[in-house]
């Protein structure tokens, strides 16, 4: 694996010459943000906000998962998160099968069988979203403390749609 990375951490150096250093982890805008890990969407960039400003959660979908319950648990009680973001996105691969035709899929490009994976897709993404936001707002250590919305960020337009 020599020389893999080297081109990132060249450009980690370049990026450690300039970042603010001396944040303390805390949300100061009091905002945490789920969203997909499409390399398309810039979670602070798309709401204005900066480094140090809101956490940043991201899983295939947008979809809620054990560990993103947790971490926001832990962000509304520890790092003074008050409002939080539920943002799935327009043109989202993890929304566009089931979670069968999934497995399938990757299986048929891995060779390996994926027919007991979990890949949390969810091709009702409006729907998922309202799941989520429900849970999230009726949760006993999410609800009464910090307030949730449920988004739709559009790809090709850059804005946010408040759907729930």
């Amino acid at each position: 694996m020599d020389g893999v990375f080297d081109d990132l951490l060249k450009a980690n150096k370049r990026y450690s010459y300039s970042f603010p250093h001396g944040f303390d982890g805390i949300a100061h805008e009091g905002v945490l943000i789920l969203t997909c890990m499409d390399s398309r969407i810039e979670p602070l960039e798309m709401v204005g906000l900066r480094v140090g400003e809101a956490k940043i959660l991201r899983t295939a979908g947008s979809r809620l998962t054990p560990m993103g319950l947790s971490a926001m648990v832990m962000g509304v009680h520890k790092l003074q998160v008050e409002r939080i973001l539920l943002v799935p996105h327009t043109k989202c691969a993890a929304a566009s099968l089931t979670e069968q035709e999934m497995r399938a899929a990757i299986t048929e490009i891995s060779g390996v069988d994926a027919s007991d994976f979990n890949f949390g897709v969810d091709n009702d993404q409006l729907g998922g979203l309202r799941e989520d936001v429900e849970f999230l707002r009726n949760h006993k250590l999410i609800g009464p403390f910090a307030t949730v919305g449920g988004f739709l960020y559009d790809v090709e337009t850059g804005l946010l749609e408040h759907i729930i």
